[in-house]
């Protein structure tokens, strides 16, 4: 990867009068051998296109437009625009779309059916890029974003630790977090430190669009109320009798006894086909 030379954040903010904005959760990532290693851990094709969210000044799209062949970023803020064009005009390479990505289809960005999603994202907005990005027609082939190390840690959680937003994200791909990186490593300083967390997107999903429904209502129900036991929680949200769910639970091989965050995927896709044909055979 070909270094380059450290983008001048205060100078650029400085002549576009320009102050990170908190309430988007602007916090720049100005450590050049973290973007370079974010990039290398992305393991970008050259041939390939790569989805940025958030480019901001464009420390990380500068490093991802020498891995790639095509790289789109997307930035909410409009003041942002004039600074990234500048720090991108010999990339003519990369589409910079002004937009807000929750509310943009993926599909009509990307043509490359095996792109890969980089981004620095704002601690806000994590569950609902990841969970956007995996509900498109096209997924990405790899997803690398740098969250709230707390937030990456859930996401790779493993059961008996699990949570709505692991099952969620882990029923698609194979997550990790390789990647640890110092709050002094931003401009301005967040209060926590941050991680990068990498999601290998499965080719299907482990739970089927048709069983999707049905799986994830049972996994809220569970989840809704952690400090019960499932026998309790699944029959209070999902209007079932205590005897009906305990039958379905062990019917599952599931001690009824146990909750949400113990079960593995596999155990939740025993629940449902339980709890289904307990609700036929009535």
């Amino acid at each position: 990867m070909k270094q380059l030379a450290p983008l001048p954040v205060r100078q650029l903010l400085n002549h576009y009068h320009l102050t990170p904005s908190k309430g988007l959760g602007q916090n720049f990532l100005v450590d050049d051998e973290i973007l370079s290693e974010i990039v290398r851990i992305a393991e970008i094709p050259p041939d390939s296109t790569v989805l940025e969210i958030g480019p901001g000044l464009g420390g990380l799209t500068r490093y991802l437009a020498e891995a790639a062949d095509d790289v789109v970023a997307v930035e909410l803020d409009r003041r942002m625009i004039p600074p990234l064009k500048e720090v991108l005009k010999e990339y003519d390479h990369v589409r910079i779309v002004q937009g807000d990505i929750l509310e943009i289809n993926p599909d009509s960005l990307i043509v490359d059916s095996a792109y890969s999603v980089v981004a620095n994202i704002p601690y806000y907005i994590t569950s609902a890029v990841i969970r956007h990005l995996l509900n498109a027609k096209t997924k990405p082939r790899r997803i690398v974003l740098t969250v709230q190390k707390e937030v990456a840690q859930r996401i790779c959680a493993q059961p008996g630790d699990l949570s709505l937003l692991a099952l969620s994200v882990q029923i698609f791909g194979s997550v990790s977090v390789p990647l640890a990186i110092p709050a002094g490593a931003f401009f301005p300083q967040p209060k926590v430190d941050s991680a990068v967390v990498k999601i290998d997107v499965y080719d299907e999903p482990l739970v089927s669009v048709a069983e999707s429904d049905d799986f994830f209502k049972l996994a809220k129900a569970g989840f809704g109320q952690k400090r019960k036991t499932l026998r309790n929680s699944l029959s209070s949200d999902l209007r079932l009798s205590t005897f009906e769910v305990e039958a379905a639970l062990i019917e599952a091989g599931i001690d009824p006894m146990r909750r949400a965050e113990t079960l593995s995927i596999e155990e939740w896709k025993r629940l449902v086909d339980s709890v289904r044909e307990n609700k036929n055979s009535r």
